[in-house]
């Protein structure tokens, strides 16, 4: 007879909560229905986290990892600084698109503008754009680029080609992967002035 492993309810209480947030929003979800959807009790849950802000920043804690992993996935040492950019920012793009609690919590910013989840977002874009700083300083060491200040070259980066990728879509057609990618490394790389 197999040897039956007991139940994490921390686990099932934050995957409940995922799902809950995903579905109904930051807003819209109790600790009722998250209590409800794990299978246990209101008092479980307040054994693990004192507050639905609490175990949303928990599951917030959780995406900035995944997120740093699939950034981390797109690096390869023996590529060019600009090759590995693309690559991440790419994957952070997809990642942005493809991660259906992501995209709800997006839309409840942009519908509702409910603080926590307005801190909550700004808490993965700073883990994004430390994640890309650090790249940047490796970049310097290794003499592919030049910046006075890392952090705020690492944000440029970002939110520009998130305007290419998202912003600019909006009302023009759409830019394939191969022109962001194009036009981020001739930008940053060769900057505006003209070169002989």
């Amino acid at each position: 007879m197999a040897e039956r492993k007991p139940i994490d309810r921390r686990r099932q209480i934050i995957e409940a909560a995922s799902k809950s947030f995903a579905t109904f929003g930051y807003k819209a979800t109790t600790m009722e229905l998250v209590a409800k959807q794990a299978g246990v009790g209101k008092g479980t849950i307040y054994t693990f986290f004192a507050t639905k802000e609490d175990l949303f920043d928990e599951i917030v804690r959780q995406m900035v990892a995944e997120l740093k992993a699939v950034a981390n996935s797109c690096i390869d040492r023996e590529k060019p600084f600009f090759e590995n950019l693309n690559s991440v920012l790419h994957g952070v793009l997809q990642f942005r698109e493809q991660h259906e609690l992501f995209v709800k919590l997006n839309q409840e910013l942009w519908d509702v503008r409910t603080p926590t989840v307005q801190d909550g977002l700004a808490q993965i874009e700073r883990a994004v754009v430390s994640f890309i700083e650090h790249e940047v300083r490796s970049g310097i060491e290794q003499g592919e680029l030049r910046s006075d200040n890392p952090e705020l070259t690492a944000y440029l980066l970002f939110r520009t080609y998130i305007a290419m990728a998202v912003e600019w879509s909006r009302t023009r057609e759409p830019l394939s992967k191969d022109t962001i990618s194009e036009h981020m490394t001739n930008l940053f790389r060769f900057g505006l002035s003209e070169h002989d």
